[in-house]
Parts: structure tokens; C-alpha cells; sequence
């Protein structure tokens, strides 16, 4: 499964911070604190998004963007699980409600 991330390094504070609806679709925003050099941000990202979804690190991989603010994670799993898990994390922190509120707007 793929997720789509915007990414922004050298935050106050690290964590997932909603949705955005951009032209390619919708995207996680993500805060890291690491800078975007040597590869820390990527890594940070990658150590958040596990921690928060309940994964191993090794589950996750960057397979486009990485230099970029705009990723594209890919999560290794069942697709069909990995989706329903992903969904129940969002609806739990209310991210799903801002995302359609907005498109119904």
C-alpha cells in the first residue's frame, strides 16, 4: 500500500498534523524536528510514522520523494488491513470528518 506525505523538517514539534488536499491527491502532513540533510528527516519521518501506526520501521519505505517535501511512503502488508488500520487511526484523531467537511465545502 502507498500513503502520500507533505513533509515539513525543522518543526517545533514532530507529529501528524492532518490532511491536506492538494492537486495529486490527499496527503498526511507531517512535522519532523530533524533537518532535511543526510538523510535525518527521512529517517525521522519514517521512525514517527512506525511509532504512530503501530509498525515496524522495517514495514515502511520511502520509494519516491526523498528529496523532496512531497513522499511517497509504501507500507508492506495486506493492503485490505493495512487501509482499515490506517482508516480507524485517522477517524480516532478526527482527520477523516476535517478532510470531508472540507470537500463538502
Amino acid at each position: 500500500m502507498r500513503v502520500y506525505l507533505r513533509v515539513t523538517p525543522r518543526a517545533r514539534r514532530a507529529g501528524i498534523d492532518g490532511l491536506k488536499d492538494d492537486p495529486d491527491g490527499v496527503r498526511f502532513k507531517v512535522a519532523v524536528t530533524a533537518a532535511a540533510e543526510d538523510g535525518k528527516a527521512n529517517a525521522a519521518v519514517l521512525a514517527l510514522l512506525a511509532r504512530e501506526w503501530h509498525l515496524a520501521k522495517s514495514d515502511l519505505a520511502i520509494i519516491a520523494g526523498a528529496g523532496s517535501r512531497n513522499k511517497t511512503i509504501r507500507i508492506a502488508g495486506e493492503g485490505p488491513d493495512v487501509l482499515a488500520a490506517l482508516i480507524h487511526w485517522s477517524t480516532a484523531r478526527g482527520l477523516l470528518g476535517g478532510l470531508q467537511d472540507k470537500r463538502d465545502g
